[in-house]
């Protein structure tokens, strides 16, 4: 299983050539995609998006939030904002279910790279 960041999966329903849309292009012939539930919401937010990317979209597996999931979410943000270091919610709910899940995360987000030490393995 592969996780894709909502940067990736963008750029990759938009026809834009990078590394991590071959990537992804890649897991989602091998069927090996998740997704985090806030990516699916972040991208279904876009009053422009397509029917069919909707459709193939809401199709793939999401990752599920465990027991505590909330809790553990909060204090990984405290811990990164305590350093000085950025932390947006919604990438800390995106880490989070992969450092749950113990999946990778594909993304051209920069700002993954902070969550690294917290155990997110991220393939930028």
């Amino acid at each position: 299983m592969i996780a894709v960041d909502t940067s990736s999966l963008v750029a990759y329903l938009e026809g834009t050539p990078g590394p991590d849309v071959e990537t992804v292009d890649r897991a989602l012939a091998d069927q090996q995609v998740v997704l985090p539930p806030v990516v699916l919401c972040e991208v279904l937010s876009d009053p422009r998006l397509p029917a069919a990317a909707r459709t193939a979209l809401m199709a793939i597996p999401l990752l599920t939030t465990s027991s505590a999931y909330w809790e553990r979410a909060g204090l990984l943000r405290s811990r990164l904002l305590s350093r000085g270091l950025k932390a947006r919610l919604a990438d800390t709910l995106i880490a989070q279910s992969c450092i749950d899940h113990d999946v990778p995360l594909i993304t051209r987000d920069r700002d993954f790279r902070h969550f690294v030490r917290q155990g997110l393995s991220v393939l930028l």
